[in-house]
């Protein structure tokens, strides 16, 4: 048993919609004590230059290469998180030298595994200048190194997660956590605690490409949109159609390997209740490559708030005799889940255990990973 550390998490997804902070008090091993967490949004503008980033990052062919506005977009996203750290810490009535390290996503703007190339941006070592606190960053290169997909690495911690939850009532194994984001992720925790984990499908992005495309905003609030429409199921199966499914390699995704429909496919309505469907549908399809159909459903992620796309999964779970909960009702949080995952690799990290395995990422063996940035102990002095 390692020394129980405090982590900050920092996540900032493919939906590009904001910062989520979450602290955690754990040994990057079997105790995890979760903490406050919060979500901060990004303005319009920021958003519509990730947007831009995303555009710009296409011609990157080495990771440290940072074409057109990255640089200055790198620069600028580094800020934010450490301003979104500030106030996080002075909400929660909490000072920086109790907090031990930070666990800094970055903000994914290419995913390409079959060249071995994935690119978050986020300055590690100006998020510790920043900050004062140390920082561990950049963990999805060492498994791509090793062979593996990069992603997903959050299931190491939904492992530590579900031995908490085996006692529960509510838990009929074998558990699948589903971390419905911009992609969907599936994490399965069979018997002796063998994990296989890999990307689900298309999560939030279509729908938020869909209703920001035709309505001129940022996503479905509580899948309203979608509740006024009705399944187009030659549109539908267009998607799940889609090799992904099929396919015996499981791959990870990059936002860009689904794409919304033409405007003449669908109404807006109807676009949007068929892509909640497909969401939903990918889940399911996807389990089909697990030893076994899970007994439970944990969803977290945005994706558990549109009752359309819950409702369309507890059908089609149920009908392949599993139960879907939101992680909230097993006294979990399912906003923070993702960033309390990053405080969590941090602490893995700063031991040396693996963050990815085998039947997580395909990595050829369970691997570490993420590159350490020390805060400056010059300004520590100054402060003291």
């Amino acid at each position: 048993m390692g020394k129980v550390l405090t982590a900050i998490g920092l996540m900032s997804g493919t939906s590009m919609d904001g910062i989520d902070v979450a602290l955690v008090e754990t040994d990057g091993d079997t105790i995890v004590r979760r903490g406050p967490s919060a979500g901060y949004a990004y303005d319009a503008a920021f958003r519509d230059r990730l947007k831009q980033g995303l555009d710009d990052a296409k011609s990157i062919r080495k990771r440290d290469e940072r074409p057109g506005t990255l640089a200055d977009l790198e620069r600028d996203l580094s800020l934010r998180h450490a301003d979104a750290v500030k106030i996080f810490l002075l909400e929660n009535n909490l000072l920086q030298d109790t907090v031990d390290v930070i666990g800094f996503h970055g903000q994914t703007v290419l995913h390409r595994p079959d060249e071995a190339l994935t690119v978050q941006i986020g300055d590690g070592h100006l998020l510790a200048r920043e900050t004062l606190i140390d920082v561990v960053y950049d963990m999805r290169a060492n498994d791509m190194a090793h062979g593996g997909q990069g992603a997903p690495l959050i299931p190491a911690y939904h492992a530590a997660l579900a031995r908490d939850l085996s006692e529960s009532s509510e838990i009929e194994a074998p558990v699948a956590f589903v971390n419905i984001g911009g992609i969907s992720n599936i994490t399965f925790i069979g018997t002796g605690e063998a994990i296989i984990a890999y990307d689900s499908g298309p999560g939030n992005t279509l729908i938020d490409q869909w209703v920001e495309a035709h309505a001129g905003i940022p996503y479905d609030q509580g899948g309203m949109i979608a509740s006024e429409g009705s399944v187009l199921p030659e549109l539908a199966e267009r998607y799940l159609a889609h090799p992904f499914f099929s396919s015996d390699k499981r791959r990870s995704l990059d936002r860009n390997d689904f794409a919304p429909p033409a405007a003449a496919d669908a109404s807006l309505e109807d676009g949007a209740r068929t892509l909640a469907h497909v969401t939903a549908a990918a889940i399911l399809r996807s389990a089909r490559h697990l030893p076994k159909m899970p007994g439970t459903y944990i969803i977290c992620g945005g994706g558990r708030l549109n009752p359309i796309i819950m409702r369309d999964l507890a059908s089609l779970a149920e009908a392949a005799g599993g139960r879907v909960l939101a992680a909230e009702a097993l006294g979990l949080n399912g906003d923070s889940m993702e960033a309390e995952a990053w405080a969590y690799l941090a602490v893995r990290s700063l031991r040396g255990l693996p963050l990815s395995y085998p039947g997580t990422t395909g990595v050829t063996q369970p691997v570490s990973g993420g590159r350490r940035a020390a805060r400056p102990k010059d300004a520590l002095k100054a402060q003291g």
